[in-house]
């Protein structure tokens, strides 16, 4: 797959600058759900995972949207309201998920469950981990670590029943839509 080149402009979302990809460059992309591309923002190389913005509805063409870190804004002199030029192609070389602190402590409480986690694949670690944090309380929260650890114990590789074309962040999202900056 060739490159998908295009501008777009750096949005604020609460205190998150957002990179969310134009319609027509993410109906380039192989995939609706999360994917990993890498490429470039004004000439700085970067690898990630773009996540859905998880929009539908008729006229309405989903997208996708990442966070770029403070290092990536920095090297490619970016800041929120700031045109950028970009370019990104798919990869199938998944970067290794940030694994949150609640999780690694639900993992340690089980060799099998971690045994099994540090045998599954990238994605499917980024599957579990957007699974997890996907919730609105700490009730929820707690209870997707309860039934994560029950499945990998039980030898399940994925969460099961799970949308991988809605946005699962919930700092910028609400009803598993990314918010519209103001």
């Amino acid at each position: 797959m060739s490159d998908i080149t295009f501008k777009t402009k750096l949005i604020k979302i609460k205190v998150w600058t957002v990179l969310h990809l134009p319609e027509e460059a993410s109906t380039k992309l192989p995939s609706r759900g999360m994917i990993m591309v890498k490429g470039e923002i004004n000439g700085v190389p970067f690898k990630t995972l773009l996540e859905p913005d998880g929009k539908y509805g008729p006229g309405i063409k989903p997208s996708h949207w990442f966070r770029p870190d403070e290092k990536l804004l920095n090297d490619a002199k970016a800041k929120a309201g700031d045109i950028a030029e970009v370019s990104i192609e798919p990869t199938k070389e998944w970067v290794e998920p940030e694994v949150p602190e609640d999780l690694k402590k639900a993992l340690s409480t089980s060799s099998k469950a971690q045994e099994l986690w540090n045998d599954i694949t990238p994605l499917a670690r980024w599957d579990w981990i957007r699974w997890i944090r996907a919730v609105k309380t700490e009730e929820t929260l707690k209870k997707h670590l309860e039934v994560m650890l029950d499945k990998l114990n039980k030898g399940m590789r994925r969460p099961c029943c799970f949308n991988r074309n809605l946005c699962s962040e919930p700092y910028v999202s609400k009803n598993w839509v990314l918010i519209d900056p103001p």
